[in-house]
């Protein structure tokens, strides 16, 4: 009985790694073991990228919320404690969003943590590991949020009607 070896398949597995090399310079877009080496190569780093670059924008996250609060005379260690014991609960994204186009609702927002934030004192550590944690505070998470809605809905209005009136 003759060997089958399945050309068809092989074929196919080639063509598709040469279609990812399709824009690559020299023999690695049509020789196949170079184009082969180059693809895996370039999945890898693309994988690694992924992760590099979630860690680059919480960076430039954390940069804009410090330049933000500096104009307001705090550090960003020191308002991100104030804003986490006040028990709003805005992402660094959403904030340094904010800090950038609306400093209006920044600045609330800051000065929502100064109010807020320092009469949550930080106790001894209890000698029971099993203490209960204190509840969320969804009314002072409510007020906070209120100016700051406001801010961004009147925000994006202003934008709105600038791009109507543009057309």
């Amino acid at each position: 009985m003759p060997r089958s070896v399945n050309h068809v398949a092989s074929r196919a597995r080639r063509k598709r790694i040469l279609e990812f090399a399709k824009g690559y310079w020299g023999r690695r877009k049509n020789v196949w073991t170079v184009a082969k080496n180059a693809v895996e190569k370039a999945w890898g780093y693309a994988y690694r990228d992924r992760k590099t670059k979630k860690r680059n924008f919480r960076a430039l996250w954390i940069q804009r919320i410090n330049a933000a609060t500096r104009m307001e005379g705090l550090s960003y260690s020191k308002f991100m404690s104030l804003y986490h014991n006040s028990g709003m609960e805005l992402n660094r994204k959403v904030l340094a969003d904010l800090a950038m186009n609306h400093p209006e609702a920044f600045k609330a927002v800051v000065d929502y943590a100064k109010a807020n934030g320092a009469k949550v004192t930080v106790a001894a550590k209890p000698a029971a590991k099993a203490a209960p944690k204190a509840p969320k505070k969804e009314a002072a998470v409510a007020a906070a949020e209120a100016p700051v809605v406001a801010e961004v809905e009147t925000a994006t209005e202003e934008t709105s009607t600038e791009n109507d009136s543009a057309e």
